[in-house]
């Protein structure tokens, strides 16, 4: 009797709840043409644009010039006149060097020209002697040879008192040590009071090195098969732009030209290297400093650009949901023509002025109704393309 009753109320429990079920509200499904309700979806819009064509690599700076400053001559250093990491012009004075003993030969070298010149008045005044009594028979041609030997002789002794003199002068303008190019200095190696030489200072170095910071240049290699690409961005007729991004330095860029591709192809890695020229006024770049480069040979002109998120991938190929007048979305077949980062350059299936779905596709097909929703946390779409890479 108890199994019985517990049977009557389980029945009379699911008759009630069948009830209940069947006067529920209902959603209507949605039809196979699309016709429920829209499907909230974020959207762009696709704009004409040029998009430039960048090649990436990774680089380093390199200057043009650094110069080892060393002593010309044997001396003491008395004065200096920069610090470690001064910046320099070409003809800056950065030593001093004792030069009394130099100024010291240089008088003795002016005195014995003096000694020199008054010997050789002497023998022209004898030689000019001897002719005019070899002429009135008084004298013979020997004392005129011996007069004419001598006042040569003193002659070029003359010319030798006046290099020695000038070497001297010469000598005196290396006390004087001078910048021999722009730059910034390193650490300087000698302070006053040391004794230096031609060949360096007492520890062998030279006095200091300047190193070229403006301009400088950045050294990258690319594989082989760009080398078709870099001969004719270096034989183009505008010189072809060259950014280089500093690591680790938020947006720090600078923008330099292509002005070399090297004659030969390294056959140990397949790559082939240039170089490029930047400014450096804002000394952005430092020397030995490695970069990601980009380098633009290209720029694809009036393509249609889009958000690279709309771009899907299906099995024939890539294709976007693209939102029609009457709000329903056509799925249609794309042909990428470069894709870098946010943005991408459509070749063929999306026309400029069309909208495209950014957010939303997985809930999509052919016909499916949509409405506009705000995009959360992203940016409107541009009316100009950020960057383009490869060619897909």
């Amino acid at each position: 009797m108890k199994r019985s009753g517990f049977v009557i109320g389980l029945l009379f429990a699911l008759a009630a709840a069948a009830v209940f079920w069947s006067m529920r509200p209902h959603a209507p499904a949605p039809s196979a043409r699309g016709d429920g309700a829209a499907v909230a979806v974020v959207t762009a819009v696709g704009v004409q644009a040029d998009f430039p064509v960048r090649k990436h690599a990774i680089g380093f700076v390199e200057t043009p010039a650094s110069v080892v400053v060393r002593s010309r001559i044997d001396s003491q250093i008395m004065q200096q006149h920069v610090t470690d990491g001064q910046f320099v012009k070409a003809g800056d004075l950065l030593f001093t060097l004792d030069d009394r003993d130099i100024k010291a030969q240089i008088a003795k070298d002016q005195a014995m020209l003096a000694k020199d010149e008054a010997t050789h008045t002497r023998n022209l005044a004898d030689l000019e002697r001897f002719k005019q009594l070899f002429a009135r028979n008084a004298g013979t041609q020997a004392q005129v040879d011996q007069a004419t030997a001598d006042e040569r002789s003193s002659a070029a002794s003359i010319q030798a008192d006046h290099a020695t003199l000038d070497a001297d002068r010469l000598r005196l303008g290396y006390t004087r040590i001078t910048a021999p190019i722009d730059g910034r200095i390193g650490a300087v190696q000698v302070t006053p009071g040391n004794l230096v030489n031609a060949a360096g200072n007492s520890s062998g170095t030279g006095l200091l090195t300047i190193t070229q910071m403006k301009p400088l240049r950045v050294s990258f290699a690319m594989p082989e098969s760009e080398l078709p690409t870099l001969q004719g961005a270096l034989a183009a007729a505008r010189p072809v732009p060259v950014i280089a991004h500093v690591p680790n330095a938020g947006r720090m860029t600078a923008e330099g030209k292509l002005n070399f591709v090297d004659s030969t192809v390294d056959t140990t890695s397949g790559t082939i290297t240039a170089k490029a020229a930047f400014p450096n006024e804002d000394l952005s770049l430092w020397p030995g400093q490695y970069v990601d480069v980009e380098i633009i040979p290209e720029t694809l002109a009036g393509v249609t650009v889009i958000p690279t998120v709309a771009v899907q991938t299906g099995q024939k190929g890539p294709y976007a949901f693209v939102v029609k007048p009457d709000s329903t979305v056509d799925l249609r077949q794309i042909k990428v023509a470069l894709s870098d980062g946010e943005r991408t350059a459509v070749a063929e299936g999306i026309a400029p002025g069309e909208r495209v779905v950014t957010d939303g596709q997985m809930r999509l097909k052919q016909g499916t109704r949509v409405r506009e929703r705000a995009a959360t946390g992203e940016k409107p779409p541009q009316s100009t393309p950020v960057a383009a890479g490869e060619r897909s």
